[in-house]
């Protein structure tokens, strides 16, 4: 019997070995901010399934125009509307959740035309949204992660500076990237190559050369292999939260499950997932039916 139980005892510990440990789960990030018909802040970290909320967007900025952000129907920045959300983003971070401004996206008005650009545009981040102070904070008095770069359109340059003045505060900005699929991004490809991104949530979607289709794992896994050489902490699979998120690229529940995320979870940079967006995530469930799988 003693034999036998220490046979046992000696599977189990083997066993459990080979089941990662908590802190080498993946973790999911998602944007929040673009429909307002998503529910609030709070109640989207409420829901326990996020480590990242990316708040969106920040759409005009840069060549001397007057940042504005961009809630859709959430508030109104133009009269102090949004000072509200601080609440809430305070709400999000004692859950241990990171909350982003992201800046740029699709369609907005944004680009830097020198790096003094770049200098006084970090400057307006780290007093408007970061650990500075000003008179006129969009979102209240609470201070934010860090800021996530969105950027499809503009230019491809000063991007770097930005990132390099944003790292050099006395209080660390986390930063992140979504940038396309196809290697290397049009438009922070440079930026990235400095090294100072923790986090690169790649869109593997409306990119059909590089995203998963039904039964071929090819295209994904080559371009998921070329991200993983970038200079960043972490790699996340970024993914539309429905079919109707986004163009295409939408992988099933199942076949992110099975396929997908069997595929690219061993990778040393390995983060997570990201999706686009809370709203469309609210229609599908997306979320929480892959949770325990990231």
């Amino acid at each position: 019997m003693e034999f036998q139980s220490n046979s046992l005892l000696a599977l189990f510990i083997i066993s459990m070995s080979l089941i990662p440990s908590l802190s080498e789960a993946g973790k999911m990030a998602i944007y929040w901010g673009q429909n307002g018909n998503e529910g609030t802040l709070a109640q989207t970290c409420a829901t326990g399934n996020f480590d990242f909320v990316n708040i969106a967007f920040l759409a005009t900025f840069g060549n001397g125009q007057a940042p504005m952000i961009n809630l859709a129907d959430h508030c109104d920045p133009t009269t102090d509307g949004c000072t509200g959300l601080s609440s809430d983003i305070k709400s999000c971070q004692s859950k241990g959740i990171k909350v982003m401004l992201s800046i740029g996206g699709a369609s907005g008005s944004y680009y830097l035309s020198s790096a003094q650009d770049a200098s006084q545009v970090a400057t307006y981040l780290w007093n408007n949204f970061l650990g500075g102070t000003s008179s006129s904070r969009p979102l209240g008095d609470a201070v934010l992660d860090g800021i996530d770069f969105d950027i499809e359109g503009g230019t491809d340059q000063h991007w770097d500076d930005l990132a390099r003045y944003l790292s050099g505060y006395r209080k660390k900005v986390y930063l992140s990237a979504a940038p396309q699929c196809p290697f290397p991004d049009a438009w922070v490809g440079g930026a990235l190559e400095t090294g100072l991104f923790d986090f690169v949530w790649v869109q593997f979607y409306n990119n059909a050369p590089c995203q998963y289709s039904s039964g071929g794992m090819k295209n994904l896994e080559d371009a998921w292999k070329q991200w993983s050489s970038v200079k960043a902490t972490n790699i996340f699979l970024g993914l539309p939260a429905s079919p109707t998120a986004a163009g295409s690229g939408f992988v099933s529940v199942k076949d992110l499950t099975s396929q997908v995320i069997p595929a690219i979870r061993g990778s040393a940079k390995y983060g997570g997932v990201m999706l686009w967006d809370k709203y469309h995530d609210d229609q599908s469930g997306y979320s929480s039916a892959i949770k325990n799988h990231v």
